[in-house]
């Protein structure tokens, strides 16, 4: 898919030479574009073929058409970082294919210190982002519906959308400009409020309505503290499926707030909406207010690296292994049990987390009793939070963040 229609080529000209002498040479880069230019990827991409491209072999995945699932009985213990071939697809609408050689980010709105309309919007290439100081994190990517599908089995209380379970997660190494050091550059506003981030997938359409391609706003501060304007995962460039060629990322955030295939920013001095934040990704029904506010911060979960129902022997030690992550801050403690909740004890952090990753842990197991058994796993992280036994009810399923039954035998 092309991007949409770009300013005269003299005017881009002008705003990338501008943005380079601001950012560039005023700027310390994290990283050198060095790195980021041997990451340019064949600007000619293949033909889609259905909603998502990248294969999705029934051992790593569960799939839900559009969307995709990790298998955390698939997740190997002694990698810490998921790769882009293993990592879930949330996809609106499908993914899109667009040439590297003609993408532009479009950048304008009345909170620029030089207001620009669309027609005049700032304009920068794949090439002008490769070219700029860089920054490599890790955080964690999850979608704000994960674990869906467990208000209906163990709450009683269906929501609508794709059944979930806890595999819409993963840790990634993130490479990308710094969206501060492109604001910062470009000049902000002091009254400035919100940047609205808009895709270059497919409109998306549900119940014969046309809600535009997928956009969504936030705060200012937020893009001047770690947004960053990606390129590249573990090192690698972009797949399609994960935004090739740049995507948004707000570390922490809900999944939706980290637009893939970016093509647009608007910087407002107003609040600004999309349907992705007034219609979806807020809480609605149950006993939330009608003025929920939208979603932001993703709260602590942990998943055991288990098949459910899986079968382990009696009488054997049995290395419990899993992950426990947060968008609010570290995990710092890690419970397990494996009578149902009848009693507790403390899981080993076999790494704490790096960055904004997830965290690793082990509980050892001797079980001594045949038949059925349920585990449990509850996480605790460094604001307190601790996975609570239920969770209220919402009409779309977000933020399941309750301590998740797993099933399992022994014989």
């Amino acid at each position: 898919m092309s991007p949409d229609p770009a300013p005269t080529p003299a005017l881009a000209r002008r705003d990338v030479l501008r943005l380079g002498a601001g950012a560039a040479a005023t700027l310390v880069a994290a990283g050198t574009l060095g790195a980021g230019q041997a990451l340019a990827a064949p600007s000619v991409l293949t033909t889609p073929t259905g909603p998502i491209l990248k294969p999705l072999p029934p051992e790593w995945f569960v799939t839900y058409g559009t969307n995709a699932e990790m298998r955390w009985d698939a997740v190997d213990p002694r990698q810490y970082l998921t790769s882009a071939e293993r990592l879930f697809v949330r996809n609106h609408t499908r993914t899109p294919t667009i040439d590297a050689s003609s993408y532009a980010l479009r950048i304008h709105g009345d909170g620029l210190a030089d207001p620009r309309s669309p027609e005049r919007a700032h304009v920068l290439s794949y090439r002008d982002l490769l070219r700029l100081p860089s920054r490599t994190v890790t955080s964690l990517l999850e979608c704000t519906g994960n674990g869906r599908s467990f208000f209906a089995s163990q709450q009683g209380t269906p929501a609508s959308g794709t059944a979930w379970g806890l595999g819409a997660v993963g840790t990634v190494r993130w490479t990308g400009v710094p969206l501060g050091t492109v604001l910062r550059a470009l000049g902000v506003r002091r009254d400035a409020v919100d940047v609205q981030a808009s895709g270059l997938d497919d409109p998306f359409v549900s119940g014969g309505v046309d809600y535009g391609r997928v956009r969504r706003p936030f705060p200012v501060a937020k893009a001047l503290d770690d947004a960053l304007l990606v390129y590249a995962m573990n090192g690698r460039p972009l797949l399609p499926d994960h935004g090739f060629p740049v995507r948004l990322l707000l570390p922490g955030w809900v999944g939706i707030a980290n637009i893939k295939w970016l093509g647009e920013l608007e910087v407002s001095r107003a609040s600004l909406t999309s349907p992705w934040n007034t219609k979806w990704y807020r809480m609605t029904g149950g006993a939330y207010p009608s003025d929920a506010p939208p979603l932001t911060v993703m709260p602590v979960k942990s998943a055991f690296e288990l098949a459910r129902d899986a079968v382990l022997p009696a009488g054997r030690r049995t290395v419990l292994t899993g992950r426990a992550w947060s968008g609010a801050g570290r995990v710092t403690r890690v419970e397990v049990s494996t009578d149902g909740g009848a009693s507790w004890g403390d899981a080993r952090l076999t790494r704490r987390g790096h960055g904004g990753g997830w965290a690793q842990w082990a509980y050892p197991w001797r079980p001594r009793t045949t038949g059925s058994h349920v585990l449990l796993a509850r996480a605790t992280d460094s604001t307190g939070q601790t996975q609570p036994d239920t969770v209220p009810f919402n009409d779309n399923g977000y933020l399941f963040w309750a301590v998740v039954r797993h099933p399992v035998s022994v014989a």
